[in-house]
């Protein structure tokens, strides 16, 4: 009877972890920021049907990057437990921390006990309030390691280096045309341009309603990006 091939339970959690961020980067960036009006999410998405960034609730927003179906069944899942309680409860109860903790959790079971890869995901769950210092940015790592962001936050693809472009130009003055201009400065680089239609952009608007989310139409990324 010949012997089961061994792995370090280390070895395999590295080889698991490379795994999942060798798949997160061959997919395309996204940007969000805190700005005075809201939260701007910036992403590359050239497909017109298939979002990254989405509506979970009231005034909360996904986005995800990586492969899309896996993060698309995490999108509806959030989507049917916000709705679940805040038809138990009230809607005031719904909150990107609880779902933030629930993406983690499924991630870090994943990566850690079931099936035979981890998931090649990153997720970004936020929540505008009434004022700046109230926001809430959480971005979820494919292992369930959950990290809450302040100002911007950049998701997949060359994240380091993208931030490094992002940092030295954001500012919280910014409105949301110059937000635009700014995350698709630092997604391009100076190598590469991107065109309205290559883009899928999303806000969280600071307006006192009950519904916050709005898509940002090609025709007015345009105006922003002259």
């Amino acid at each position: 009877m010949s012997m089961p091939f061994y792995v370090s339970p280390e070895q395999m959690m590295k080889d698991r972890a490379d795994y999942a961020r060798k798949g997160i980067a061959r997919g395309r960036a996204l940007v969000a920021m805190q700005i005075a009006d809201g939260i701007v999410i910036v992403a590359e998405n050239p497909s017109t049907t298939l979002r990254k960034v989405s509506e979970i609730y009231d005034r909360i927003a996904f986005a995800g990057v990586g492969k899309y179906n896996e993060f698309d069944q995490l999108r509806v899942a959030g989507v049917r437990a916000a709705e679940l309680r805040g038809y138990q409860y009230s809607r005031n109860d719904v909150d990107a921390r609880s779902l933030a903790n629930q993406y983690a959790q499924v991630l870090g079971d994943v990566f850690s006990t079931m099936g035979p890869k981890p998931l090649e995901v990153e997720l970004l769950v936020v929540e505008v309030s009434d004022v700046v210092a109230n926001d809430r940015m959480f971005h979820i790592l494919y292992d369930g390691t959950l990290l809450e962001e302040k100002r911007f936050c950049v998701l997949g693809g060359d994240a380091e280096g993208i931030l490094k472009r992002l940092e030295p130009n954001f500012n919280d003055n910014l409105d949301v045309a110059g937000a635009i201009r700014v995350a698709v400065t630092a997604l391009t680089g100076p190598e590469r341009t991107l065109a309205a239609s290559d883009l899928e952009i999303a806000t969280l608007s600071r307006n006192g309603k009950r519904r916050a989310f709005t898509r940002v139409s090609d025709d007015a990324v345009a105006i922003a990006l002259r």
